[in-house]
């Protein structure tokens, strides 16, 4: 900011207030405010604190800064979704509904919080961040958000349909996966007692499933009833791809779980997509006694392709990976130790002198109850008697199990798009981003514990914290120079001896980890750690102590590593505020 007196015709100069900018790579200047009521002492001692001179006693009380609000993360993360055309996406007519929309979408990635929190943050009077004075919410509470996401959920189909459009090419990879979320409350129909994967037992829960592009885009997602199991939500998804993606040719992926013989046979197969799944270790085991998965093929190469009448008109793709091989060793010697603990523990108790533990039902039972815990009860075999109790390990079973450690087998279609083995592999490997996607909803985004009682608004809670979530990909891709995250792909698949092997990462990823410092020698952040740096630009309110000067805004000079994030995402830090 500065000083300046400008010429003017007929009367005393203008002297205002100014302040220099880049927005696209040139300086501009913007007046602040006019000056020229003011005493000329007061205008010079306002010019020799502008120039970082010592300040005289005159500009003591000059200016109050009456509001100071974060706003850095809030331009990043809205210049984004600005840069991305979401707000188009969500409705091409500009309207209050869609600002609140826009609103929750970026709350949720800067501050995940309740809809009464975000609505508080929202408001003028107690707004935790700029978000609602750059939008323009003024006054808005809870209810007008819960209006909104009533408007938002009439609207997530056509949504859908244009991200599909926008991501999804007429010959593609579509990943699917489901995973689920814990309720609150009795009365919404979809929450029900069902397979938690979220780790959290005996609630209610939904269960949601997501679609993403090959990369791991979000593209449409579906919300079930907590109870549906994993098969019964792929139908729903064949028909969304087939008829209203309108794709003409289409590689669904999916984990064993998920695309079974029966979904295969009932819904992909007659709806003429490709897919990719995997066989169950029960199948493995029977193509190995079968003799037409021999673990010699394994001595040469780590990938090869085999047949079996059992599945006619289809590739299997047999890989053995040595790092999953080890790791399934340790875990399987780490659980049958922990196990013989517990077992140790019942045959102590049966051979202690006081109160010994008497019955072969009683010791039965306890036994049984250890065995389950840790599903290894056909790697022990026991002896029990009304007051003995004997273990030892099974070393046929265990070897038996061990000859398959690191083996599996992918299940695939005759001509999956024209993919080679190793390319199946690839895709199948590629669904760790849905799973990412939904470590990220149940973490960053807050997916749980979901609070809403209708329908319509639990299916549009999942569907706003997708759209965040779309933000976040975005947010990650486009920083990825400044992140931990790997911003050179194609060194890091040139390092990986084989599809099979676990990904790697590049010798840049590895030097950023190493130094914590990127090569322009800038500080290397997560990115909830960059959005709180962010956070830190904030945009100031001052108000000159004259009542008859109008107040005006300023925000914060942004520091290097701020104006370089803001430079990748194409943001600028006074976004909203002219």
């Amino acid at each position: 900011m500065y000083v300046v007196r400008v010429p003017n015709r007929g009367s005393a100069p203008a002297v205002l207030l100014r302040e220099s900018y880049r927005d696209a790579g040139k300086v501009k200047n913007r007046t602040l405010a006019n000056l020229s009521a003011w005493p000329e002492a007061k205008v010079d001692a306002l010019a020799r604190v502008l120039k970082g001179q010592q300040p005289a006693a005159a500009v003591e009380g000059t200016f109050e800064v009456t509001r100071s609000l974060p706003h850095g993360h809030v331009a990043a993360v809205l210049g984004t979704l600005r840069a991305l055309g979401v707000e188009e996406l969500i409705d091409p007519v500009p309207s209050r509904q869609r600002d609140l929309v826009t609103a929750m979408a970026v709350a949720q990635v800067i501050a995940p919080d309740s809809k009464l929190a975000i609505a508080r943050g929202l408001q003028p009077g107690t707004a935790a961040s700029s978000l609602g004075e750059v939008l323009r919410l003024g006054s808005c509470d809870e209810d007008d958000l819960y209006a909104a996401m009533d408007w938002l959920a009439a609207r997530q189909d056509r949504i859908e349909d244009a991200l599909a459009a926008r991501h999804l090419a007429g010959g593609t990879l579509v990943l699917y996966d489901v995973s689920s979320a814990a309720f609150e409350g009795r009365t919404c129909p979809l929450g029900a007692i069902g397979h938690p994967k979220d780790g959290v037992r005996g609630r209610l829960q939904i269960v949601y499933g997501l679609l993403t592009s090959k990369e791991g885009i979000p593209v449409a997602i579906e919300v079930f009833a907590g109870n549906t199991g994993d098969p019964k939500t792929v139908a729903a998804q064949v028909g969304k791809v087939k008829d209203r993606f309108g794709l003409t040719r289409v590689v669904l992926v999916g984990d064993r779980g998920m695309l079974t013989a029966a979904r295969l046979r009932e819904d992909v197969g007659p709806a003429g997509l490709d897919w990719i799944t995997a066989l169950r270790a029960p199948q493995v085991k029977a193509l190995v006694r079968d003799g037409a998965l021999q673990l010699s093929l394994f001595d040469q190469t780590d990938l090869a392709e085999i047949t079996h009448p059992d599945y006619p008109g289809e590739r299997l793709v047999a890989c053995k990976n040595p790092f999953l091989e080890a790791e399934r060793a340790r875990k399987r010697e780490s659980l049958l130790a922990a196990t013989e603990t517990d077992l140790g523990k019942i045959a102590a108790a049966v051979q202690r002198d006081r109160r010994p533990l008497r019955g072969a039902g009683k010791i039965a039972l306890r036994a049984d109850r250890v065995l389950r815990r840790r599903k290894v009860a056909k790697h022990f075999t026991i002896a029990i008697t009304d007051t003995s109790f004997s273990y030892a390990r099974n070393t046929g079973s265990i070897t038996a199990e061990a000859a398959l450690d690191g083996i599996y087998v992918l299940r695939t279609s005759v001509d999956p798009g024209g993919l080679d083995s190793g390319e199946v592999v690839a895709s199948y490997k590629a669904l760790a981003q849905v799973e990412r996607a939904f470590r990220a909803f149940n973490t960053d985004l807050d997916i749980r514990p979901i609070r809403h009682r209708t329908e319509t608004r639990v299916r549009a809670h999942v569907f706003l914290r997708m759209l965040s979530y779309y933000l976040t990909w975005h947010l990650h891709a486009r920083l990825a120079p400044i992140l931990f995250t790997d911003d050179d792909k194609p060194a890091a698949q040139a390092t990986r001896p084989s599809p099979v092997a676990p990904a790697t990462r590049s010798p840049r990823a590895l030097g950023k980890a190493a130094a914590k410092r990127t090569h322009d020698d800038l500080p290397v952040h997560s990115l909830a750690s960059l959005l709180t740096d962010l956070a830190t630009i904030c945009l100031n309110q001052i108000q000159p102590a004259d009542p008859a000067l109008p107040g005006f805004r300023i925000v914060t000079t942004p520091t290097p590593t701020q104006r370089h994030a803001l430079d990748l995402l194409s943001a600028s830090h006074r976004l909203g505020t002219a």
